[in-house]
């Protein structure tokens, strides 16, 4: 058989790569969650009885740690940086005026990373060795009064992008709001007990790379085993239609029960989506897009809680005067009816079935 020459070779994968890009395009529609979906989930959403009970959230504490976090004086809150350790300062002492308990060793637990180089090789300083980064993640429990053996991890980065090139990016939704929240849950934790263990996790270094949650699950301070499953918030503050996302029933279909008990009556919409595969709009697919993802390579359950990108998204205008502080407290108020109805459940309920 004569051999194809070398433009009938390349015309020949050009055609092939066509082909599997034609064949793919349906399937990629499928998986990622359509307008039509949504559109279904919002209609089914309107007809909801909202809760009129009034709010449990200490809605001064809330704003105030996120003005405070996204205050000029934090610098952004950079990994490795004084304005990330200003951060964490005030952290570990809302942790102690919460009333969690340290875990292991302390609040503080350190770890260091190598940040990857991407794929900017132009640069002049691409082939210089990279030095490891420390980092800080502060964690803090409430031990469980029924199953205090089982852990509900609940999570949210306190990082952001500091300072670039003579700008502030103050990160007042990204992610002092995740934070603020997290608190919020804790505070209420504290005056209601839990069933099972929660574990307050504030990551660093989640910004290019999730390293912090990276760290916690490969030298987990809580047996990896006993860790039921982790509810990640991030960016929790602004959405001009009064939705946020709840992301992850995709690969923890388990978990909408408890789910759908609580969006029936929740005064924001929360929809479900963004967490199924797609082969050409990965940035559609939140399953690794923060700390719940390092959670989810372990097999670990995750939910995570999120608003869709706003024009303020990773940039100097995402500020505290920018939140809306009205939906922010609804939301405070939806996460503790979910992190309420999560710890109702017998952990049986909350594990991933095989």
């Amino acid at each position: 058989m004569k051999p194809l020459n070398r433009k009938r070779k390349w015309a020949l994968r050009l055609v092939m790569m066509i082909a599997l890009v034609v064949l793919a395009l349906p399937l990629s529609k499928k998986l990622d969650t359509t307008p039509k979906e949504l559109a279904a989930q919002r209609a089914e959403l309107s007809k909801r009885d909202r809760t009129t009970e009034p709010s449990s959230v200490d809605s001064a504490s809330l704003l105030a740690d996120v003005r405070t976090l996204a205050d000029p004086a934090m610098q952004g809150r950079a990994v490795n940086t004084p304005g990330g350790k200003k951060a964490r300062d005030y952290l570990l002492q809302r942790f102690r005026e919460v009333g969690l308990e340290p875990v292991g060793t302390g609040f503080e637990h350190a770890f260091s990373f190598t940040p990857g180089r991407g794929i900017r090789f132009w640069r002049a300083k691409f082939w210089e060795e990279r030095k490891p980064v420390p980092g800080v993640n502060l964690v803090g429990q409430i031990r469980g009064t029924v199953d205090p053996d089982s852990v509900i991890v609940v999570s949210a980065h306190y990082d952001h992008l500091g300072l670039r090139r003579g700008k502030l990016y103050p990160g007042a939704d990204d992610n002092a709001s995740g934070v603020a929240a997290m608190l919020a849950v804790a505070r209420h934790f504290r005056a209601n007990p839990p069933r099972h263990t929660l574990v307050f996790a504030a990551f660093d270094a989640e910004e290019g790379g999730l390293w912090g949650a990276s760290a916690f699950v490969d030298n987990p301070p809580v047996p990896l085993q006993s860790i039921l499953l982790d509810v990640n918030f991030d960016m929790v503050s602004r959405n001009a239609d009064g939705e946020i996302f709840a992301s992850g029933l995709y690969a923890n279909p388990h978990l909408r029960l408890v789910l759908d008990k609580v969006r029936v009556t929740s005064v924001p919409t929360i929809l479900y989506g963004h967490d199924k595969p797609g082969f050409f709009r990965v940035d559609e697919d939140w399953t690794m897009q923060s700390d719940h993802g390092a959670f989810h390579q372990r097999d670990i359950p995750f939910l995570y809680f999120g608003v869709a990108d706003h024009d303020d998204y990773h940039s100097p205008g995402d500020t505290f005067e920018n939140i809306e502080p009205k939906f922010f407290l609804s939301v405070a108020d939806a996460l503790i009816d979910v992190m309420a109805a999560l710890d109702a459940a017998d952990a049986a309920q909350l594990r991933r079935k095989p």
